[in-house]
This record gives structure tokens, C-alpha cells and sequence, in this order.
């Protein structure tokens, strides 16, 4: 058992039937009355995001997450297809659940997926991958890193905002986290 007071960002808990995520978690004391714990929280199987108020003293039972490294193979439909490194066993993930993760992954890419016990509830990705621009406007002659840059849409479809002097065809690093451009790979 977890206490509401302990969570923070990126557990994920069980309550009721629901199995959630912790985004964000602050302690908040309003002028009057008792401390309450601020959360912004996802429902792991539905996708909802959700903002919700514990008291710090609730308690909640931590859920065990595992997870295992697998390929992405590809998306069809309304399901990604994920294989087993070791077992080759593949493993179907409905394209609501990953939606925001398939933005920054390639066919062939390495992720890990999550299981809760036998359940597959996601994937984590690593912290930065690299992909290609396809579509920017044109670059800027004279143009510097601290301009206020331009957006730039990637293999993925994800649209980063980047620096003025970033061309169509040049491959970039991207912080998956935010979502934000680093460097040129």
C-alpha cells in the first residue's frame, strides 16, 4: 500500500478497478482547511486524462508494472503490432493506448513494452530517438539558434518546433518527454 502523500509522477496505482497513472502530484494547502494532494492522473486502459484531489493520509495499492524489450513491427488498422525479441511471441496494442508513443517510433524500433500481470498496458520509450524531417518551410540564410524557429513535421507525422536552419531531409534528435527538438543527429 502506497499513501496519496507518496505518489509521484509516473507510478501508477490501482484504485478500485481503475488502473492509474500519476502525470503530475503537488501538494496543495489551501488558506483554510486540511493539505490535499493536486494529482493529474491517466487511466491506463481507457487513455482518459483526468485532475483529481486525495488526501494525503488515502491509501492506495501500488500496481507491479513489468516490462520486456520488443520490436515495433507495424500499425494496422486500429492496433499496433509489437514482437517478443527472445519468445518472437507479437503482441497487439489497440492504436488508442499508444497513440502519443507511435509519433516517435519507426518500424523496426526497440521500445519496451508494460505488462500488469498479463495484461499489456503500454510502452516505454527511450528517452531520445532520431527521425527525419519531411516537411519544413525553407531555412533561413544568416539564420541563428536562437531565433524563434519554425515548425517541422518528422517521418512520424510528430510536428517539433525547430531552429530556422533545419531542412527537409536532415535527421534530428528528439527529447521524447516533451516532444522537443535537441540536435542534429
Amino acid at each position: 500500500m502506497i499513501s496519496a502523500s507518496d505518489l509521484k509522477a509516473g507510478m501508477t496505482f490501482v484504485n478500485g478497478d481503475k488502473l492509474i497513472k500519476v502525470l503530475e502530484a503537488s501538494h496543495h494547502k489551501p488558506g483554510k482547511g486540511n493539505t490535499v494532494m493536486r494529482m493529474k492522473l491517466k487511466d491506463v486502459r481507457s487513455g482518459a486524462n483526468f485532475d483529481t484531489t486525495y488526501r494525503p493520509e488515502e491509501k492506495f495499492e501500488r500496481a507491479h508494472i513489468d516490462s520486456k524489450p520488443v520490436q515495433y513491427l507495424y500499425t494496422m488498422d486500429d492496433t499496433a503490432f509489437f514482437m517478443d525479441l527472445e519468445t518472437f511471441e507479437q503482441y497487439e496494442i489497440p492504436t488508442a493506448v499508444v497513440e502519443n508513443e507511435l509519433k516517435f517510433i519507426l518500424e523496426n524500433a526497440e521500445v519496451k513494452i508494460q505488462f500488469f500481470g498479463s495484461e499489456v498496458i503500454g510502452i516505454t520509450l527511450p528517452t531520445t530517438v532520431i527521425l527525419e524531417v519531411v516537411e519544413t518551410q525553407p531555412s533561413i540564410k544568416g539564420a541563428t539558434v536562437t531565433g524563434s524557429g519554425k515548425p517541422a513535421t518528422m517521418e512520424t507525422g510528430l510536428v517539433v518546433n525547430v531552429p530556422d536552419f533545419i531542412e527537409v531531409g536532415q535527421k534530428l534528435e528528439i527529447g521524447t518527454a516533451e516532444g522537443s527538438y535537441l540536435k542534429r543527429a
